[in-house]
């Protein structure tokens, strides 16, 4: 069947939006502020200086509504964006549901996934601000590549700490990174003592994100020309994901749609959030009343079986406590094939709006999720990377109960990234090796035990 407006909604360059959005400013709360961890003082810029350029260290705090978009980055994103809308109508006839099923697709980026989005406004600003080398973590390898892609449009050095499970279990995202000119290490790695310490004890490690935050932080604070970028997580960075659900709203409205359900992947919060925030902006403002939700591995519950406490973001302990969804900073999750979404904490932000009830969040295992993906690829052409294999499990689910109500309810989700460089789990599934992980609560117990304890 040909493509028509009604399956896929586009937006013209003119079209695209000029600032990013800042929920802080229309939530009924302020969220708890990030601490120092030695005075458990709320954190100065001055803490956060050694990581981030100052022009990033404001919009962390800024409780500005919009931020402009500064042009050179807006003429790196007309490479791909606006990013289409599509309509599932083929997936919409195979499920016989009477909702309407649209997803954002953000794999047109040249990393394939939505970090560009925030990859290319860190290494402007870095840039501008004289940072020859930036320094990361990445757990299944989009947010390495993306931010290797960025750091080549300004001709900057980068230093990617892979998670050792996705190192050995995603070779060809490694290959992309290094094409982009970064170096890649597994992790834990014997470049930093960290690392070391830990394969000392194991030289085996699976490591987590949490462990490659640390080592990307360790090398980061040893070298006057580097900082630190994260993917994830904070503040800056869902504020620049906030594009995703901008246009995603222009483009429902050329088609008179606005969403029943919004369904988003949640690993560290970045893609949910930019789908997420402007719609929730417009429910506050009472325009709309989408149920908003966030689905994570059952393999790594933050949300939903996590404890909203304060806790470092790394494992070693390096950075500031963050009031979070938290499974304890020490967590390290089975190495599921959805590496984007192993991580420890959740964003403070989204913890914030699920804590205010303005969102919910389930938890699916992974097997669910590639049948869900399989599906979807096999009626809408698309193969998803495996953290969108989430959303795409809950959406089905929710078109499934409409089938069985009758509801004409309108889904929307965010597709995040392809799964071209994903294909082995893709094989695992196929060959009926992958098994589900239900993380059990002595090991959240566990985990849960060095985490801080404040009044």
């Amino acid at each position: 069947m040909a493509a028509t407006p009604e399956h896929k909604i586009h937006l013209s360059e003119s079209e695209m939006p000029t600032t990013w959005y800042n929920i802080v400013a229309d939530l009924p709360e302020p969220p708890p502020p990030p601490l120092h961890p030695g005075t458990l003082e709320p954190a100065t810029p001055d803490d956060f200086a050694p990581l981030f350029p100052m022009a990033l260290i404001e919009q962390e705090a800024t409780t500005e509504r919009y931020v402009e978009i500064p042009g050179e980055v807006l003429d790196i994103y007309r490479i791909w964006r606006p990013s289409p809308l599509f309509r599932a109508t083929r997936l919409e006839q195979a499920l016989g549901t009477p909702a309407r099923i649209y997803y954002k697709y953000e794999g047109v980026s040249p990393a394939g996934s939505h970090k560009p989005n925030t990859s290319v406004p860190q290494a402007y600003y870095n840039h501008a601000e004289g940072i020859t080398r930036l320094t990361t973590e990445t757990g299944a390898g989009q947010w390495g590549s993306s931010l290797a892609y960025a750091t080549a449009q300004y001709g900057m050095e980068c230093e990617v700490w892979m998670v050792g499970a996705s190192y050995r279990q995603k070779p060809y995202r490694r290959t992309m990174m290094q094409v982009w000119g970064a170096d890649v290490h597994s992790s834990p790695s014997d470049r930093t003592e960290y690392g070391r310490s830990l394969l000392a004890e194991d030289p085996d490690h699976p490591g987590s994100l949490g462990i490659a935050i640390s080592e990307a932080v360790e090398a980061c604070v040893a070298d006057p020309n580097a900082r630190y970028a994260l993917g994830s997580v904070l503040n800056h960075v869902l504020l620049h994901q906030t594009v995703i659900g901008e246009e995603a709203l222009l483009q429902l409205a050329k088609v008179g749609e606005t969403p029943d359900v919004l369904v988003g992947c949640t690993g560290g919060g970045s893609n949910f959030g930019g789908l997420a925030f402007p719609f929730l902006r417009e429910k506050m403002a009472g325009k709309m009343n989408p149920t908003i939700r966030c689905v994570e591995p059952a393999a790594c519950p933050t949300l939903t079986k996590g404890e909203y406490r304060y806790d470092f973001g790394d494992t070693a302990g390096m950075t500031p406590l963050m009031k979070m969804h938290t499974l304890g900073h020490g967590f390290v999750p089975e190495p599921i094939h959805a590496g984007g979404l192993r991580y420890h904490g959740m964003a403070p932000l989204v913890s914030h709006i699920y804590e205010l009830g303005l969102a919910e969040a389930i938890s699916i295992p992974q097997r669910e999720c590639f049948a869900g993906a399989l599906q979807f690829a096999r009626t809408e052409g698309i193969v998803p990377a495996p953290e969108p294999t989430h959303a795409i499990a809950a959406a089905i689910r929710e078109a499934l109960a409409c089938k069985e109500t009758g509801e004409e309810k309108v889904i929307l989700t965010a597709m995040c990234g392809h799964g071209h460089l994903d294909l082995s789990a893709y094989e695992k599934y196929l060959g009926g090796e992958m098994v589900d992980f239900e993380l059990s609560d002595d090991a959240i117990a566990a985990a849960m035990a060095d985490v801080p304890v404040i009044a």
